[in-house]
């Protein structure tokens, strides 16, 4: 077995420290490099490991180049999880571009200027936020399904550029996986105006932290035996913890709230502090396909159930305790549905945006004033979807049932016209996925870029997603985007278009 030398970025994070844990049980076959913020949080997390053999703890950025490029000069393998994720990003837009794009930018850099753009693999750690709102009836997805990152959500925003950076740098072996939520301890903590931008019709196929940790540990070590097949590089993939880690909001909340003796949702939750739309999420057509290369599964939703009791430990037994007792029982229901209304009322929160008119995120959120005005008062007269089976599919614009090797100009052209443009160039190397080509896009800017980021990736036009959120006009002229918007707009609400306020361009 060949002996690696992993970078590991993100280390003191959720999913990185998932997979540290795991990585360090192998220094037979494993040597580690960490680079982690010289803070509080990572030296408490990861000094105890600097004293493990093949481990090497280094402190500072990897928004700084100098701190990055000795980490790669020596690595046969990048594992890039580290992110400035939601909610924080929510608050620092700027911060998570410099931080997601920038922390990309970097790595790619060192690994060209080190000589390493055909030897090394990197990893990369995308998420579902990039294919952003997919509510019923279009809940089910797959890789290649249009990007549309919710409105706001700049975290997704940042994602989407550093991925399309990554497909497109020309290193050869690398991969984005795109992680969806992570069920475990740090999932039952979040107490932030984001749950409810969650809708109650919402899903999500949720991994666990440890299972996303095995994934990574499993990588690297089929990667260091020599049975991780060639044919795994240079794609994208979505990570999910599979039919046991299904579920719906509304579900997970009568869950929750059932541990501690809440049977009725009337009494702690309202659905007018929810979005009905414009946050992400989605079940999974390809999922399976990740867990049969890196068999790494074994957690389903009761993980997070389980660790929710934990968390909240004597706090549990009193609120069943209340429950039972009929004259506490309300007044503990009272108690716990104010606090989680204050939550709604804060800065990005729901009610706060109702209350204060504030007219763009209402839109983005429900649709129009008047959709927010109509929503359900109360749980039982809130309109449940139940058809979670029904696969709308999404229509990708080319032959699919074709080999990879047979994929021809006239495939994108044909592509490039379902999504309202153009493929304007002249040639082809047949089945060359890697090529880039010429694109116009139905508002009439030019760029380059491969089959693989446009039919794999699901990108398309980098001015149109840099510039602002024009989904409205978008899907009137690109049938492929069409898809994931019509059906969960009517035609009759507000066509905003929505300016971003930092894009990868401001990155320097």
């Amino acid at each position: 077995m060949k002996k690696l030398r992993v970078f590991l970025t993100g280390a003191s994070g959720g999913m990185g420290y998932a997979a540290l844990t795991e990585l360090v049980k192998h220094p037979d076959c494993l040597e580690l490099v960490l680079l982690a913020l010289n803070d509080a949080q990572s030296h408490a997390r990861l000094d105890p490991f600097a004293k493990l053999p093949g481990v090497t703890l280094r402190y500072g950025d990897l928004t700084r180049y100098e701190d990055v490029l000795p980490c790669v000069k020596d690595a046969d393998i990048i594992l890039h999880v580290a992110a400035l994720v939601s909610p924080v990003a929510d608050y620092h837009p700027q911060a998570a571009m410099r931080v997601n794009y920038g922390s990309m930018r970097n790595l790619i850099r060192a690994t060209q200027e080190t000589g390493k753009a055909y030897t090394l693999r990197f990893v990369s750690i995308g998420t579902v936020a990039e294919t952003g709102d997919r509510t019923p009836p279009i809940h089910w997805g797959r890789v290649g399904d249009p990007i549309k990152p919710a409105i706001f959500d700049y975290y997704a925003v940042s994602k989407v550029a550093a991925e399309r950076l990554l497909i497109e740098s020309g290193l050869r072996n690398w991969v984005s996986l795109r992680q969806t939520g992570i069920i475990g301890p740090a999932m039952t903590k979040i107490y932030d105006p984001i749950m409810f931008h969650n809708g109650l019709n919402n899903v999500l196929e949720y991994v666990s932290d440890r299972d996303s940790g095995m994934l990574l540990n499993h990588l690297c070590l089929y990667q260091a035996d020599g049975t991780l097949p060639q044919s795994f590089w240079g794609h994208v993939y979505n990570i999910g913890g599979g039919e046991t880690c299904r579920t719906d909001t509304l579900t997970l909340f009568q869950t929750l709230f059932g541990k501690l003796g809440f049977t009725d949702l009337n009494a702690v939750l309202d659905p007018r502090w929810f979005a009905t739309r414009n946050f992400h999420g989605q079940y999974y057509l390809d999922s399976d396909h990740l867990e049969e290369l890196l068999h790494f599964r074994h957690d389903s939703m009761n993980y997070l159930y389980d660790e929710y009791v934990k968390t909240l430990g004597p706090l549990v037994g009193l609120a069943r305790a209340a429950n039972r007792l009929p004259g506490v029982r309300g007044v503990a229901a009272a108690l716990l549905r104010r606090a989680l209304a204050s939550v709604a009322r804060r800065e990005h929160g729901t009610l706060r945006m109702v209350e204060d008119r504030l007219e763009p995120q209402i839109e983005a959120c429900w649709g129009s004033r008047k959709n927010c005005g109509a929503l359900a008062q109360d749980i039982d007269h809130f309109s449940r979807f139940t058809d979670w089976d029904q696969v709308v599919p999404i229509d990708h614009g080319y032959d699919e049932t074709k080999p990879d090797s047979a994929l021809a100009l006239a495939d994108m052209q044909k592509a490039a016209r379902f999504r309202g443009g153009e493929c304007v160039s002249d040639d082809m190397v047949t089945g060359d996925w890697t090529g880039k080509l010429a694109f116009r896009c139905a508002f009439g800017h030019d760029f380059t870029a491969s089959p693989r980021l446009v039919l794999e990736g699901g990108h398309w036009c980098p001015q149109c997603e840099r510039e602002s959120w024009n989904y409205a006009a978008r899907a009137k002229v690109d049938p492929f985007f069409a898809q994931v918007w019509n059906p969960l707009h009517s035609a009759d609400e507000p066509q905003r278009e929505y300016r971003k306020e930092v894009s990868e361009l401001d990155v320097t």
